[in-house]
């Protein structure tokens, strides 16, 4: 498969694009820039769906809110950043109440049971601490939304990067406490009446101290859970080749900090041990390149040799000494930021082997807070 020169190109090859990386490295804001300029650039529909609790991506995308259902992004909103539209922009927010509802209706075995489960009284707390719940209930609304067919592209942004890889475990996970003994000793007794001298003992403290009744909610709900199983293995099977499907790629988003870059580190390898697409790097916040110029690092030391005579010479600008305190400072941190573009510059190239594309956003002296914001972000990670 050739390899994509640019990022435009390698999301114009694809259909799922998964943004991860650490807390605070701006990856919502990346995630949402992408789709907004493929939706700019390369046209079609467009969806950006976050599985990040945090509600930043709402307010970015001048909406009310963000919920578990698709809405699109006015057109009028893009035109009054100055763009005219070739494509469509949708936006949504996981609600992982919501989606598990939906997704038990969808694999329970018949209407009464999945209605037995959702009435059950620990239903309401299981479905949003559940074993990987989230990260479970992720991966099947993005399946749910590509099986759907309504999206050219979906844009995925994850939670920070240790997270994200609950997000790619979940579907194994799921599998293996289904099939575990813990689930088979809660569940035994509601299978049968008959309980065994080993586990009599168990249960007749836990009747003493949770009560009858709280067990058989415990049972009937496991049980019940229990005739959703094959459908959840069959589709963490099709989520899983989903994700490693040639038409699904990752970007790993990160600044230049040491330990943002650590957990990017972390990622990568994550991803090439489990055989993922790599497809980008993107680096945000870097210092602007000009501070690697030499013949401005020359002139940033003249500066401070210089200091003296330079403040002596500036006409009506008060006490030289104080003058002169402000140039050397100036020069100073001129060579201090230097220094950390020197760095930046460095791990930037031990980082480019990792992926395909690897883009550097520059660090805005503004918040990203709107359609604008996220539309200069765009062009840089597009390179335009």
């Amino acid at each position: 498969m050739r390899e994509a020169a640019s990022f435009e190109q390698l999301l114009a090859a694809k259909e799922i694009v998964i943004c991860c990386g650490a807390g605070g490295v701006g990856k919502t804001t990346v995630a949402a820039a992408a789709a907004t300029m493929a939706s700019v650039s390369l046209g079609g529909t467009v969806l950006v769906l976050t599985i990040d609790p945090a509600r930043r991506l709402a307010d970015a995308l001048g909406l009310e809110a963000l919920g578990n259902n698709e809405t699109q992004v006015p057109p009028d909103v893009l035109r009054r950043a100055g763009i005219e539209p070739r494509g469509q922009l949708w936006a949504a927010m996981l609600d992982t109440k919501q989606s598990w509802d939906d997704l038990v209706r969808a694999h329970a075995p018949d209407a009464r049971t999945a209605e037995r489960i959702l009435e059950n009284p620990l239903y309401q707390n299981v479905s949003g601490r559940f074993v990987q719940s989230h990260e479970y209930i992720a991966m099947e609304r993005l399946y749910e939304i590509h099986r759907s067919g309504r999206y050219d592209l979906i844009v995925v942004d994850t939670p920070p990067t240790r997270n994200a890889i609950d997000f790619l475990a979940a579907p194994d996970r799921m599998a293996e406490f289904f099939s575990s003994r813990l689930l088979r000793w809660i569940t035994g007794p509601g299978r049968s009446r008959v309980v065994n001298l080993a586990t009599r003992p168990f249960y007749q403290v836990a009747d003493r101290l949770l009560g009858s009744q709280f067990l058989e909610d415990i049972a009937e709900f496991f049980l019940s859970f229990q005739t959703m199983y094959p459908g959840f293995i069959e589709r963490a099977t099709a989520v899983k080749r989903l994700l490693h499907d040639r038409r699904t790629t990752f970007v790993v988003v990160t600044t230049l900090e040491n330990a943002p870059v650590r957990e990017a580190e972390f990622f990568v390898s994550a991803l090439a041990d489990q055989k993922f697409h790599m497809g980008a790097l993107v680096l945000n916040k870097v210092l602007p390149a000009y501070l690697l110029d030499a013949d401005a690092a020359r002139v940033a030391e003249r500066l401070v040799a210089a200091a003296p005579a330079v403040a002596a010479a500036v006409p009506d600008a008060g006490d030289p000494a104080t003058v002169e305190r402000v140039l050397r400072e100036v020069g100073v941190s001129f060579s201090n930021f230097e220094v950390v573009a020197k760095r930046e510059a460095e791990l930037r190239a031990e980082l480019a082997q990792a992926a395909e594309v690897i883009v550097s956003v520059p660090s805005f002296e503004t918040d990203i807070f709107d359609v604008g914001g996220l539309l200069r972000i765009g062009r840089a990670v597009w390179g335009s």
